[in-house]
C-alpha cells in the first residue's frame, strides 16, 4: 500500500510475491550456562578486586558459543547510562598477552617437529636462563623435567629453550593454524584479531618469550577457539552464535598430537600441578594456567592477567572453557589461584546442566593418571 505523510492509505497495491513463512533462528547461547558463568565471574572479580574479567564456553564438537560473559556488565533496561566501559564485549574486543596458556600449543608444535616426545627431558638450568641480556625465570628450580612435566609445572625456562630449538617458520605456522594473529570469523561486531608478529621479524628474545605467551596477543574468544582445536582432534572451526551454523572446519594438526597434548595437560590439574584448583570430581580435565604481566608505559608492571583454559571430559571432549581475569589485587594473582576456581565452577555446572556423563569413576579412589 501507499501512504501519505500522515500515514493515511491512499492506494492499495497488488501483491507481487506471496509471502513465505520464515525459519526459526536459535542462538547457541544456553541461558543457564550464561547465568552460571556470569555469577561465578562476578563473584571472583569482586573477591579479588579485579578490574574486569571474561568467560567463554564453547562446544568442543562444533564451536558453538554456549556462553560469553564479561564483568563489568550492564543492564540494558537501566535508565542510567553506563560510563565504565561495561558495554564493551571484552571477550572479543580486548586482546592481551596470553602468557602460559599458550604453552600447550607450543608443545604441539614441538611434538609435530619430531624433535620431542612427551618424555623428552629438558633442563631448567636452576630456574634462570639468560637470553640476549634478559634473564628468564621460573618461580622455583624444577631441575630436569620431561616435556609433560614442563606443562605440569609451567616452566618458562624450559619453554623458552624449546621455542628457540624449533624452526621459526614452523612455530609461527602452527600458532597461525591455531588462529592466533587472525580473526576467528565469528562475525561478532567489534571483534579484534590480536597480533602474531611474522617470524622474519623475530629476534632471539622475542622467540624465547613466545614460548610462554608474550610478544603476541589474543582475545579470550581466540584462546577458546585455539583450545577447541586441541579438543576436537586438530580441526579448526570458526565459533558461531547460531545453532546448527557450525562449519565442517579445516584440519590443521595431526589428531594423534592433540591426544598426546590433552593427556599431558591432564597433569596440570593433578596434585602438584599449577591448576590443581580446577579439578572436577569424577571428570578428567585437561587445562593450563596462565599468569601474564600487564605491559604499560616503561615496560611490564606488577599487575597481572590471571587465566585458565581447559577442556572436559578429557577422554571425549565436549566443552571448552576459558577464564580471563584482569588485574586481580592482593596476595593471590596467579591463574591457578584466581581463574582456576572459576573454571571449575563453570565447567562443573555446565557438565551437569548438559547431562554429560563422568569419565573418571575411579576418582574417589584417588587414582592419578600419568601421561605417557
Amino acid at each position: 500500500m501507499i501512504r501519505d505523510l500522515k500515514g493515511h492509505i491512499i492506494k492499495e497495491v497488488e501483491s507481487l510475491e506471496e509471502a513465505e513463512p520464515g525459519e526459526d533462528l536459535r542462538l547457541s547461547l544456553d541461558l543457564r550456562i550464561q547465568y552460571l558463568a556470569y555469577e561465578a565471574l562476578a563473584n571472583a572479580v569482586s573477591r579479588h578486586k579485579a578490574e574486569s574479567g571474561s568467560v567463554v564456553v564453547l562446544s568442543a564438537r562444533n564451536s558453538e558459543v554456549l556462553a560469553m560473559v564479561n564483568v563489568p556488565s550492564y543492564n540494558p533496561n537501566a535508565r542510567i547510562k553506563p560510563t565504565d566501559g561495561s558495554m564493551r564485549n571484552r571477550a572479543v574486543t580486548d586482546p592481551y598477552e596470553p602468557g602460559s596458556i599458550i604453552k600447550p600449543i607450543v608443545v604441539a608444535a614441538a611434538l609435530e617437529s619430531g624433535q620431542y616426545t612427551p618424555t623428552s627431558r629438558i633442563r631448567t638450568l636452576g630456574g634462570k636462563y639468560k637470553v640476549a641480556g634478559h634473564v628468564i625465570r621460573d618461580v622455583s628450580d624444577h631441575g630436569t623435567l620431561t616435556l609433560t612435566g614442563v606443562l605440569k609445572h609451567s616452566s618458562n625456562v624450559a619453554m623458552s629453550r624449546i621455542a628457540l630449538s624449533l624452526d621459526s617458520k614452523h612455530l609461527w605456522t602452527v600458532l597461525q593454524h591455531f588462529g592466533f594473529g587472525s580473526e576467528t570469523w565469528s562475525h561478532f561486531p567489534g571483534e579484534v584479531q590480536g597480533v602474531l608478529p611474522h617470524y622474519d621479524s623475530w629476534h632471539e628474545l622475542e622467540k624465547a618469550t613466545l614460548g610462554y605467551g608474550y610478544r603476541l596477543s589474543a582475545t579470550t574468544l581466540q584462546v577458546a577457539n585455539a583450545y577447541a582445536v586441541l579438543a576436537n582432534g586438530g580441526v579448526r572451526r570458526p565459533p558461531v552464535f547460531i545453532q546448527g551454523a557450525g562449519e565442517r572446519g579445516e584440519a590443521v594438526i595431526d589428531p594423534a598430537i592433540t591426544r598426546q597434548v590433552l593427556r599431558m595437560m591432564e597433569t596440570v590439574v593433578q596434585p602438584g600441578g599449577t591448576g590443581a584448583a580446577a579439578a572436577i570430581p569424577f571428570y578428567r580435565v585437561a587445562g593450563k594456567t596462565g599468569t601474564a604481566h600487564i605491559s604499560g608505559k616503561g615496560g611490564y608492571r606488577d599487575r597481572y592477567i590471571a587465566s585458565f583454559a581447559g577442556i572436559a571430559p578429557a577422554s571425549d571432549p565436549e566443552l571448552v572453557v576459558v577464564v580471563t581475569i584482569h588485574d586481580p589485587k592482593g596476595e593471590q594473582y596467579y591463574g591457578g589461584q584466581v581463574a582456576a576456581p572459576v573454571f571449575r565452577e563453570v565447567m562443573a555446572g555446565a557438565l551437569r546442566l548438559l547431562d554429560i556423563p563422568p569419565d573418571d569413576l575411579n576418582w574417589r579412589r584417588g587414582m592419578v593418571r600419568q601421561a605417557p
